[in-house]
């Protein structure tokens, strides 16, 4: 047995057995550094990586930050061109709504007039039967709201027409039914509007000065969704007695009071706003156009129908225009197109920073002498003679009717329908018409054939075009308004077109305005 030998070598070393085999041995101080260096290195790479997928990291929130704020702009702008009104149309859906419908003409004759036949029913009578039938609601555009009259007149049994109705209106509220007005600015501190709306109902105003620079002139009421007038006549008492009005009255036609009620929805949404939207919500588009009509029983006639609108900015998706609808009804005559208005006047007169700006309009101009010349389709026009028609009205019309001579088969006749003026300047008698009738189809609208008119004024319209193969009765709307047409040309109120121009010239008011192109629009108030 060998002896162990311990070697001491001092007390800072230790034997082999304590260091162990897998010690390791002791560092240099090269390497030590190159170690330190590396291990910084690796330190600035981490940190480094680690501010890389910090600022992708925070790219990454900012542009979601981004498509989330852009995106509720987005909505936010959508929501904002024209707000959707609160109320689901009462379920009513282009696919669910009535068409089987009936039509009747509604007319106001004034009683000094006496023609050989006239077995319409009264508007005053139309207007208060759908005043019976409201159940729910009624929403009212008008231009003029003067149905009550402080003046002399107001003794006359002929204003207690008007009174009457506005008293109706006022009785609505007991009946829970709502009543909503839309009305042109200009008519500041109505007191029959202020009662309106002390009887709970909603008013609201269509700035047209600050929009088109023109007027709201529509016309037309919706009663439940269901039932629809639109005519020349607004509500004024003297529309209702004195002047010489025309309309229709749709019972039970919910497909197209839907789409008469968005054009009611979007004049709605405009108030306080000065700019037309660029973006349109659903509730204010076309539900029916020209290009896709509403396919309607109409008093036990098969017929086509919708609803058009003016100016161009006031027709969103879908919409037609009055003028394309005019322009429809013209081309699609073969035999006859007849035509009653109180003003007709192919030129558009806009003021642009104080200067005035005339140019020729001539869409209906040359769909007329078209219709004449080529398609050999008898025109007749009948123009309201008045103190404010156009002196150039004269000029037009005399060029028209020229386009025939020597033409056997080309037929255009002009007539003027002669008024009357009274004391204090009002004219009584006015034809207030805006329609259209052939001999398959009419139109009925709210403004008169002037361009400045279709350029600057709101407006709507509604087109009904018969089925041609099937008999035409009595109920047939084409028909009546035919009849209409024809009592009023062979009425003895109605002159030459020679006549007209010399009955002009000699009156005052019509010297006064030979070299002057102002239209009705800037001079006409609530006739």
């Amino acid at each position: 047995m060998q002896d162990r030998r311990i070697v001491s070598e001092g007390p800072g070393l230790k034997s082999p057995a304590e260091t162990g085999f897998f010690s390791a041995p002791l560092a240099r101080p090269g390497a030590s550094i190159f170690s330190a260096v590396q291990q910084q290195d690796y330190s600035a790479m981490i940190w480094l990586r680690r501010r890389d997928r910090m600022e992708r990291s925070q790219q990454r929130c900012i542009a979601v930050f981004a498509l989330v704020c852009c995106f509720a702009v987005l909505v936010a702008l959508i929501f904002s061109a024209v707000d959707v009104w609160g109320e689901d149309e009462d379920g009513v859906t282009e696919e669910n709504c009535s068409n089987d419908c009936r039509i009747v003409l509604v007319e106001n004759i004034p009683g000094e007039l006496s023609f050989n036949s006239s077995n319409h029913v009264s508007l005053t009578v139309g207007l208060n039967h759908l005043l019976d039938l409201a159940k729910l609601s009624i929403e009212i555009v008008s231009p003029f709201w003067g149905l009550t009259s402080i003046d002399q007149e107001s003794r006359l049994y002929s204003v207690y027409q008007g009174q009457y109705l506005f008293q109706r209106l006022l009785s609505l509220k007991s009946r829970g039914v709502k009543l909503k007005i839309v009305r042109d600015q200009p008519i500041l501190d109505s007191i029959e509007l202020k009662s309106l709306s002390d009887h709970y109902a909603e008013e609201r105003y269509v700035n047209m000065t600050a929009l088109t620079r023109g007027r709201l002139l529509s016309s037309f009421w919706v009663v439940d969704r269901k039932h629809i007038y639109i005519g020349s006549a607004g509500m004024n008492w003297k529309a209702l007695s004195k002047l010489k009005e025309l309309g229709v009255i749709v019972y039970d036609c919910s497909c197209l009071a839907l789409d008469l009620h968005r054009i009611f929805s979007f004049y709605w949404q405009l108030q306080y706003r000065d700019y037309i939207p660029s973006i349109w919500s659903k509730r204010v588009t076309a539900v029916f156009s020209r290009d896709k009509p509403l396919q309607l029983r109409l008093n036990n006639t098969d017929a086509s129908a919708y609803v058009s609108a003016s100016p161009d900015l006031f027709c969103p998706k879908g919409r037609s225009r009055d003028i394309d609808a005019i322009r429809h009804v013209i081309r699609e005559a073969k035999k006859f197109i007849y035509i009653s208005v109180t003003d007709y006047l192919p030129l558009v007169n806009r003021t642009f920073r104080g200067s005035a700006i005339i140019r020729y309009w001539s869409p209906i101009d040359e769909m007329l002498r078209e219709a004449a010349v080529l398609r050999e389709v008898k025109v007749r026009l009948l123009i309201g003679l008045w103190t404010r028609t156009h002196p150039l009205t004269f000029n037009f019309m005399t060029s028209m009717q020229a386009l025939c001579t020597g033409l056997p088969v080309c037929s255009i006749e002009v007539r003027f329908y002669r008024g009357k003026e009274q004391m204090g300047g009002f004219q009584h008698r006015i034809n207030e018409n805006k329609f259209m009738v052939t001999d398959n189809a009419i139109y009925i609208g709210n403004l008169d054939w002037v361009g400045s008119e279709f350029a600057l004024n709101a407006g709507a319209g509604l087109v009904i075009q018969e089925s041609e193969n099937q008999h035409k009765g009595q109920d047939s709307i084409v028909e009546q308004m035919t009849a209409a047409f024809e009592r009023d040309w062979f009425s003895p109120y109605t002159i030459s077109l020679l006549s007209g121009s010399t009955t002009l010239q000699e009156s005052q008011h019509g010297r006064q305005k030979l070299h002057s192109l102002k239209t009705k629009d800037e001079s006409r108030e609530h006739d």
